[in-house]
């Protein structure tokens, strides 16, 4: 039985590409019995950069302990995140760059977690320590996660190591990476082909905040007027999906990746967001969240400790 590398549920590019390059690596490692796979589907930007580097897409599983005792966690780590029955296979290792939470496991494992700004970042680092050879498509899918999670270097998730690699990845690549990253962001904010639950859960994850149940989705476009056009069925969407899953809290911030800024809906315990964020929802249930573009580090923190008063 293979071992499974998957990043979290709603993946991102950032999660897909981590699952593959650190299958190729644990291939190079001496490990041949791997598979990358992935806990739903991919979203355009993601099949954007597959189909660019011409990498097959990984298969989608809901299980895992159906075919398999042994898995790897890359871009996650925290369990309500992770594949529905975590709890009946053995976590051999996980990668990731995220706070650690909700984790615990009934045997010693392999854990590398770094505060930089994308899973690959930390993947890119192992390969350098153990001499691995990295391909131009490697390189591509790597600096594809990195894109992506910096928002081409922009996030204020991005570190000073960030920009290294990033440049030192250029230096691998046959294309211009930020043109290719340029398009690539771009490729993902198509929402007229996607449906309101679509856009609510592409790029999603549940939080345990104090024992509330907070789910955090965000949405990337260049025009927030595509938003704004749609924001009673948005709305609509956001609380037939909270009342199903009993979710204390239902946060949806579009950002706006040309310009850095964000605007946040949210139901529920609408109060907590604004004392985290100290600004009232206007008379159009809109939050103004200038210069926000990270949910990790601008999203997370503030709420985590609003909610742990």
């Amino acid at each position: 039985m293979s071992t499974l590398i998957f990043g979290h549920q709603s993946p991102d590019t950032d999660a897909i590409t981590s699952a593959i390059d650190f299958a190729e690596y644990k291939k190079q490692s001496g490990d041949s019995d791997v598979e990358a796979v992935a806990l739903g589907e991919l979203n355009d930007e993601t099949k954007f950069a597959l189909d660019f580097f011409k990498v097959p897409a990984p298969r989608v599983i809901k299980t895992a302990a159906n075919e398999t005792q042994h898995v790897i966690l890359v871009d996650h780590n925290e369990a309500q995140q992770s594949v529905a029955d975590r709890d009946k296979v053995t976590v051999d290792a996980v990668i990731d760059h995220h706070r650690l939470a909700n984790f615990e496991t009934a045997a010693p494992l392999f854990i590398r977690m770094e505060p930089i700004g994308s899973c690959n970042s930390v993947i890119y680092k192992m390969y350098k320590e153990q001499g691995f050879k990295i391909t131009p498509t490697t390189a591509g899918l790597m600096a594809s996660g990195l894109i992506s999670d910096t928002l081409l270097l922009k996030s204020p998730t991005t570190t000073d190591e960030d920009k290294q690699i990033f440049a030192e990845l250029q230096k691998l690549a046959d294309v211009d990476l930020k043109e290719y990253g340029l398009k690539m962001l771009k490729a993902g904010t198509n929402l007229a082909a996607k449906s309101d639950k679509e856009l609510i859960d592409a790029d999603a994850k549940s939080f345990e905040m104090s024992g509330s149940n907070v789910r955090i989705a965000q949405i990337n476009t260049v025009d927030l007027n595509d938003i704004y056009d749609r924001q009673d069925a948005i709305l609509a969407a956001m609380q037939e999906e909270k009342d199903a899953d009993n979710y204390d809290l239902f946060l949806v911030f579009a950002t706006d990746i040309l310009n850095s800024n964000s605007v946040g809906y949210a139901l529920g315990a609408t109060d907590k967001v604004e004392a985290a964020f100290g600004k009232k929802f206007d008379a159009n249930k809109r939050l103004d969240l200038a210069g926000v573009v990270s949910r990790k580090k601008q999203v997370v923190p503030p709420l985590t400790e609003e909610f742990a008063k």
